[in-house]
C-alpha cells in the first residue's frame, strides 16, 4: 500500500503544488469499498484556489484521466475527493510478491531505527497471588513490546514488582508467629497470601500487630541481617512461582527491576529537587507544588523520612534513561493510576529532564467476569493461573469434540486456550472496561482468535494436501486471481505493515487484533466462493500463493499479539 501512495504522491503533487509526502500524508481509505481504495480530500486546496471542493476533483480528475501509475489503475471524482482505484493485476503481483519474499519479516519496517524503548508492565506485587488483575497490563504491554519491535525499537520489557513496603513487616510477623516452612516451600506464593489475610485479621483483634509489623520493616529498611533474608526468601518464591505463569503465557523480561532496587537512588532524587528549588518544607513532609500546573501537590518524603510510591518511580525514570537512553519510555498500567503519571512526569519536567516528554502512560480499562468469581480459594482474588488453565481445560474439550482424531491435542489446546485469554483482552479498545465470557472468546464461528486461527488451520490443511512445487514464484499465475473475492483479500493482506504501525503509534494492540479478524473474515469468504485444489494449474497455483500468503500474514500479525497460529486444531 505505500508503494501505491507514493505512486499517487509523485502524480498528484505537480498538479497540486504540494510536495509528494503532504499527498502521501492526506490520503484516505474510503469508507466504502466501491469509492475506490484510496481517496484524496480535495477540500485542503479550496482556499489556496478559491474553488468548491468538488469542482477541483472534477478538474484534477480529468488531468489524470491520460495518466495511469504501474499500481493504480483510474481515478474518479466523488463530491470533494478525487478516488484512486488499484490495478488489481501489478498490484496483486507486487503484495503477493512482496509477502512470498520477506515470510516471517513481513509487516515489519525500520521507524524506531533501533532506539531503546522500555516498556514497564505486569507488575505484579511480590508474596500475593498473581491475580487476573494483572492480565490487562501484562498482555497489552507484552504485545506492545513485541509490535515495538517489529517497527526497528529496541524493546527492553521491565517488571516494576511490588517488593518493598511495610507488608513486608507485616509478613514476617505472620510468618514468625504461625509460619509452617513444609507449607511454605510447597505452595509459596498462595500460603504468603493466606498469612497477609491472617496478619489482618488478628491485626483487627490485637493493634500492636501494627506496631511490631512496622519495626521489622525498619530493620528490613537498615538492611538487619535476618529481616533481609525473610525478603529474599519470600520475593525468590514469589518470581519462581511467576515464572510458570509467564512461561505459559510466552513472555520473558530483560529486567525484574522492582522498587527495592532504587532505595539506593532515593537521596539523590530528593537533593535534585531540592536543588533545583521545586520541592519545600511543609509541616515536616517535603512537598512539590503543582497547583500552577492544574495538578494537585506531590509528597516526596513523610515528616517521618520516609519516602513514597512517586519518589522510587522518579529514580525509576532517572536510572532508566541514564541506562537506556531511551527514544520513548512506556508505562503500561490501569487508568485509576493517570494523576499519579500526570504529577510523575510534569516532576521530571521541572527537575529539568527535557526526555520526561518521552514518557507515555498507556492506561486501560478494568476486566470483570461475566459469572463473577471464579474460585474462592484464594479469597476475593481471581487466579490468573486458574483463568488459563480453565480456558486450556475448554479449548481441550473443544479441540475433542471437534477433531477426535487430531495428533497433538495437547498442543492445540494450549495454543487455543492461551490465545482466547490474551485475544479476548486484546481485541478490546484498551481504554474500556471489558467483560470476560467465556462463551465469546472459545467461539470458532465469533470474532476471536480460535476463529483466526481455524481459518490458519485451514489453510495449512489445503497447503499440506497441494504438490510442494507451488512455492515456487510465478508471475503468470498471480495474473490470474481476479475474482472479487481473491482481489479484496490480496488488498487486505496488503494493509499488515499500515496496521502494525497504527497499533504502536495509538499504544492500541486492538488495532492489530481487529485487522486479523477481517483477514480472516476474507479468507473465509474466498475459501467459499473459490475453489482452490479443484481449478486448473495455472489457477490453482496462483490461488495456493494467495492462501499461503493469508496464512503468512495471520502467523505474523498473532505472533506480534503473543499467539500461536496452530498448524492444526
Amino acid at each position: 500500500m505505500q508503494k501505491l501512495k507514493e505512486e499517487i504522491g509523485q502524480v498528484l503533487a505537480p498538479l497540486v503544488d504540494l510536495d509528494p509526502s503532504e499527498v502521501i500524508n492526506l490520503l484516505e481509505v474510503p469508507p466504502e469499498p466501491e469509492f475506490g481504495d484510496l481517496a484524496f480530500p480535495c477540500y485542503v486546496l479550496s482556499k489556496k484556489l478559491k474553488k468548491a471542493p468538488p469542482l477541483i476533483a472534477r478538474e484534477l480528475s480529468e488531468k489524470l484521466a491520460d495518466e495511469e501509475g504501474h499500481f493504480w489503475g483510474k481515478a474518479e471524482p466523488r463530491g470533494p475527493y478525487i478516488n484512486f482505484y488499484i490495478a488489481p493485476q501489478s498490484f496483486s503481483q507486487e503484495i503477493l510478491n512482496q509477502i512470498w519474499r520477506q515470510g516471517s519479516e513481513y509487516g515489519h519496517t525500520n521507524i524506531g531505527n533501533g532506539g531503546n524503548l522500555p516498556i514497564d508492565y505486569s507488575s505484579p506485587n511480590i508474596a500475593k497471588p498473581f491475580g487476573v488483575g494483572h492480565i490487562r497490563s501484562t498482555v497489552i504491554g507484552h504485545a506492545l513490546y513485541l509490535i515495538y519491535r517489529a517497527i526497528g525499537y529496541n524493546s527492553i520489557g521491565v517488571n516494576h514488582l511490588g517488593d518493598w513496603g511495610t507488608q513486608f513487616g507485616k509478613l514476617i510477623v505472620a510468618f514468625e508467629r504461625w509460619g509452617d516452612q513444609e507449607k511454605l516451600e510447597s505452595d509459596p506464593v498462595n500460603y504468603l497470601y493466606h498469612l497477609y489475610v491472617r496478619f489482618h485479621q488478628e491485626a483487627d483483634k490485637d493493634p500492636a500487630l501494627d506496631d511490631e509489623a512496622r519495626l521489622w520493616f525498619k530493620k528490613l529498611e537498615a538492611g538487619e541481617e535476618e529481616a533481609t533474608a525473610y525478603w529474599k526468601s519470600f520475593r525468590q518464591l514469589s518470581l519462581d512461582n511467576y515464572a510458570v505463569i509467564y512461561d505459559l503465557l510466552g513472555i520473558k523480561f530483560e529486567h525484574f527491576h522492582g522498587e527495592s532496587h532504587y532505595n539506593e537512588m532515593l537521596d539523590d532524587v530528593i537533593e535534585l529537587a531540592l536543588e533545583k528549588g521545586i520541592a519545600k518544607e511543609s509541616e515536616g513532609a517535603l512537598m512539590v507544588d503543582l497547583e500552577p500546573h492544574g495538578l494537585p501537590p506531590v509528597m516526596l518524603r513523610k515528616k517521618d523520612g520516609a519516602t513514597l510510591y512517586i519518589t522510587r518511580d522518579l529514580a525509576a525514570a532517572i536510572y532508566r534513561h541514564e541506562r537506556f537512553h531511551f527514544a520513548r519510555s512506556l508505562y503500561v498500567v490501569g487508568a485509576e493510576q493517570t494523576l499519579h503519571f500526570q504529577q510523575l512526569f510534569k516532576v521530571l519536567e521541572l527537575l529539568g529532564f527535557e526526555w520526561a516528554r518521552n514518557c507515555v502512560h498507556v492506561p486501560f480499562g478494568l476486566i470483570r467476569f461475566k459469572e463473577g468469581r471464579m474460585s474462592t480459594r484464594a479469597g476475593k482474588i481471581i487466579l490468573l493461573d486458574e483463568v488459563l488453565q480453565r480456558s486450556i481445560n475448554l479449548a481441550r474439550q473443544i479441540i475433542e469434540e471437534k477433531n477426535p482424531d487430531l495428533e497433538d491435542k495437547e498442543h492445540a489446546a494450549r495454543a487455543v486456550g492461551i490465545g482466547a485469554v490474551r485475544f479476548g483482552d486484546l481485541s478490546n479498545d484498551r481504554i474500556k472496561n471489558i467483560e470476560f465470557d467465556w462463551d465469546k472468546v472459545l467461539d470458532f464461528s465469533g470474532e476471536t482468535a480460535a476463529y483466526i486461527q481455524y481459518a490458519h488451520a485451514r489453510i495449512c490443511s489445503i497447503l499440506r494436501k497441494a504438490e510442494p512445487d507451488y512455492r515456487q514464484w510465478d508471475d503468470r499465475a498471480v495474473a490470474l486471481l481476479t475474482e472479487e473475492e481473491e482481489v479484496t483479500l490480496i488488498k487486505t493482506l496488503a494493509l499488515l505493515p499500515d496496521k502494525i504501525i497504527a497499533s504502536a503509534e495509538n499504544y492500541r494492540p486492538s488495532i492489530l487484533a481487529r485487522y486479523l479478524i477481517d483477514v480472516a473474515r476474507e479468507f473465509n469468504r474466498f475459501y467459499h466462493h473459490c475453489p482452490v485444489l479443484n481449478s486448473s494449474n495455472d489457477l490453482k497455483h496462483g490461488r495456493l500463493l494467495l492462501i499461503d500468503a493469508a496464512g503468512q500474514v495471520i502467523t505474523n500479525g498473532l505472533g506480534l499479539l503473543g499467539i500461536i497460529a496452530p498448524e492444526e486444531m
